[in-house]
């Protein structure tokens, strides 16, 4: 029994919602794609034509990425809130998705993007990664917090 399907998200473009109620801790899906150097993705960034930049990428610990538009599967569209209800969890070259909180039929899965962008982050990059979460307590950006 399928368990998640992708759909129109409030949120952002496409999105992964739950076709079942998930228990905390659950396992959902893995991230897949094709395993790639920080040097090729940038260079896939710089002659993508897509809007703002939007990737499928994924960072392994090691600094090698996840390109979940190749090779890759339903969990790409799993979109970003500041307030998630899933995780994603490193084990080797692998990113597992799994609840952190009881989910019910119908949800929208959401993970913490934490994007980190070298350089300054200035207005237009700010922009560039705008939340559109919703969260009551929503930070603005998809971008990870800086101290």
């Amino acid at each position: 029994m399928r368990r998640i399907a992708v759909r129109t998200s409030l949120i952002h473009g496409r999105g992964v919602f739950a076709l079942t109620n998930i228990a905390a801790g659950d396992p959902i899906i893995e991230y897949k794609g094709e395993i790639i150097s920080a040097k090729e993705a940038q260079r896939r960034v710089e002659r993508s034509t897509a809007e703002d930049g939007h990737t499928f990428f994924f960072n392994l610990d090691d600094g090698r990425m996840i390109d979940g538009a190749r090779d890759g599967n339903s969990a790409r569209w799993i979109n970003h809130s500041c307030a998630p209800n899933c995780e994603a969890d490193q084990q080797g070259d692998r990113i597992f998705i799994h609840a952190t909180r009881a989910i019910e039929e119908g949800a929208e899965l959401f993970i913490d993007y934490r994007l980190d962008v070298e350089g300054r982050r200035t207005v237009a990059l700010k922009r560039m990664y705008a939340c559109r979460c919703g969260a009551r307590r929503c930070r603005g950006t998809i971008l990870e917090a800086r101290q």
